[in-house]
Order: structure tokens, then sequence, then C-alpha cells
């Protein structure tokens, strides 16, 4: 019995690593309907690489109005990958069946967790995140400066980097420490000896 055809799915792979946008576009070329491609695509793959923090925040105009699947490395990265908009996240090691139905189910409008990703993301906003001892040093500057008060158009000009880069990282110690606002992550990172105010 022939397997159902399915729709062609055009994807656009985002990687600061041209080894690893290799790799990416290699692992999709047997999946039927995935054409990688750089004109009118359906959807994003957008690798964060071993390092989220390392990665070039996804741009407006690298993919206005498509869903993104961030691949990452781990729960961290996940959280940069959704904090950032994407609309799903899998393991970078994902085998490739999996990564073209995770591409597919964003491009149908659904979020992908990918499930060893998923127990770290569900974990109720509040719960204690172990993340917290993992700040990067750009994390703890910027924290630094949100204790002070200054919003991230301020943060990214005393850092020298742009305001939606600082606004990344913001979001990444929001997930890190389990806070919902800047000034709960202030609090809870002072109560953690991060920082004081």
């Amino acid at each position: 019995m022939a397997e159902p055809p399915l729709l062609p799915l055009r994807v656009l792979i985002l990687a600061d690593d041209p080894l690893a946008r290799e790799a990416l576009a290699a692992r999709l070329h047997d999946e039927r309907g995935v054409t990688v491609a750089t004109h009118s695509p359906d959807v994003v793959l957008w690798d964060l690489g071993s390092d989220a923090m390392s990665a070039t925040p996804l741009a407006p105009d690298d993919a206005p109005d498509l869903p993104v699947l961030g691949s990452v490395a781990d729960d961290a990265g996940a959280l940069e990958a959704l904090a950032a908009g994407a609309r799903g996240v899998i393991l970078r090691d994902a085998p490739a069946p999996r990564l073209a139905a995770a591409l597919r189910s964003i491009a149908r409008g659904l979020v992908v967790l990918d499930e060893p990703l998923a127990a770290a993301l569900l974990r109720p906003v509040g719960a204690p995140h172990s993340e917290a001892g993992r700040l990067t040093r750009r994390e703890i500057e910027v924290l630094q400066l949100l204790a002070l008060g200054l919003p991230s158009r301020e943060i990214g000009a005393r850092l020298f980097i742009s305001e939606r880069t600082a606004k990344f990282h913001v979001n990444a110690i929001l997930g890190k420490l389990g806070a919902r606002t800047r000034t709960e992550a202030v609090v809870r990172a002072a109560r953690l000896g991060l920082v004081s105010i």
C-alpha cells in the first residue's frame, strides 16, 4: 500500500556555523517532501549551536511571520530559543524523521517540545530552578544592570550589544531564575547572592 502524499515543505536553515547548516541540510535531504530553500520558505530551522548565548539572535527580517523550530543542545538552549520567539524546540541530534515531523507540526501551527526537553520546559513558573547556577558571565552582567533598573536599550548601550540581544539575555535570565518579571528576577538573584540591591 502506497504511503499518502505529503504536502511539500520548504525549510530555511539559519545557523552561524556553516558545518552545522550543511549537516542539517544533509539530514533533511532524504525526507519525503522536504526541501531546503532560501526563497519562499514555509518554516525556519534555527540552529543555536552548542552555546545558545553565542548564537545570532533571530532577527525579524530573517524570517518575518514564519514559524521557527529551534535546534538546541540542551534545555537552557531551548529556553533561549523560546524566549526569542521560536514556536518549538528539538535537540540538535534528533533523528531526521523526528526533525521533519517537528518541522511539519510547527508549519501547521502546533507547538513542539522535544520529549527529552519537555520536563524542564514544563516546570511550573516559580518552581526552583537549578539553572540559576548556570548563568553565563554575560547574563550576570545584564542582571547587575537590571538591578539598577535599566531598560534593555540602556543595558545594550552599556554592554555594547544591540537592544534585541539585551532582551534576549533578559529573557534567558527570567527563564533560568523562574521569574515572571524583571523585578522578580532581581529579587530572586539577590536572595541567591548573585546581585546586591
